[in-house]
């Protein structure tokens, strides 16, 4: 039977509505990446042809293209390109830190980490590779029915303040992606870097971070609580705790960057207020070069 276009539209409205919204909402931040060819440009075994080189001293004879070698007058190897999917591991912080938001204009500092981690698990899948989440909560499998699994595990949020890096039954050598706002206690994140760096694992840490938390606006009397109201502290002065407080995340980020620099990791600071197109656009790339 014939279907008016009206009532396909109903029927791919109504299938859209099943989805997570979180996939939606990723689905639609991927598809503002180009995506060009994801596999592995690197010799070895498969099956598409990449490129002739200049025959050297340890060839095969049997692995010499005599017809292009014919047509000049060096000896020349076809290479293959090794297509072999890889893992990555993804790490976000569901904590109670990371709900919070400046104002009403701006996403909490976890959904846009969500929203990051599913964008780039939907390049990252579709381009052939296994994505899953550390801690053998989720082990890393390809399809659009692990991208379902993933957006399923973000909806579960941690009860505490801060959380931990989980770095457990990360595969050798894999890939990995820890997000966080990294303003909990660094002997964690440390644990959990070294661990994955003794096992070949590299990947990248992105830092999420409200504007407020960057330029610390407050002033007179204020009261600070934590999200999950479990610190508090009021202050008749809170500029004058300004140039502390800044000098205190100029630390941190520094110590970050010299984590990730010691365990050949990356590291990088989004702001809420930007657009999350430049923070996919930095992890996809990043974690192509970690290949």
């Amino acid at each position: 039977m014939t279907q008016t276009p009206a009532h396909l539209r109903a029927r791919s409205e109504a299938e859209a509505a099943t989805l997570p919204p979180l996939l939606a909402r990723a689905e639609h931040l991927a598809g503002t990446v180009l995506l060009g060819e994801h596999g592995r440009r690197r010799a070895g075994m498969g099956d598409d042809f990449w490129q002739y080189r200049p025959a050297q001293p340890g060839d095969r004879r049997r692995s010499i293209d005599w017809r292009r070698s014919a047509k000049s007058d060096g000896t020349y190897v076809r290479e293959r390109e090794w297509q072999i999917a890889q893992s990555v591991m993804l790490w976000v912080d569901q904590a109670a830190s990371m709900r919070f938001a400046s104002t009403k204009d701006l996403p909490e500092k976890g959904d846009r980490a969500r929203l990051l981690a599913m964008a780039v698990a939907i390049l990252l899948i579709r381009g052939g590779e296994r994505v899953g989440l550390t801690g053998g909560t989720l082990p890393p499998r390809r399809g659009e029915a692990q991208l379902l699994r993933l957006a399923q595990a973000f909806t579960e949020d941690d009860a505490q303040d801060y959380a931990d890096p989980e770095a457990r039954l990360m595969l050798p050598h894999a890939r990995a992606i820890f997000i966080s706002d990294f303003l909990a206690e660094t002997g964690p994140v440390e644990a959990a870097l070294t661990k994955a760096a003794d096992r070949g694992v590299r990947g990248v840490l992105l830092q999420v971070l409200d504007p407020s938390e960057e330029s610390f606006p407050f002033r007179g009397r204020t009261i600070f609580e934590s999200v999950g109201k479990t610190v508090r502290h009021e202050t008749l002065k809170a500029n004058e705790l300004r140039d502390r407080y800044l000098q205190r995340l100029a630390e941190r980020k520094d110590w970050l960057t010299a984590m990730a620099r010691a365990t050949g990791w990356q590291y990088h600071v989004h702001h809420t207020d930007r657009a999350a197109q430049d923070a996919l656009l930095w992890l996809y790339r990043t974690m192509e070069d970690a290949r």
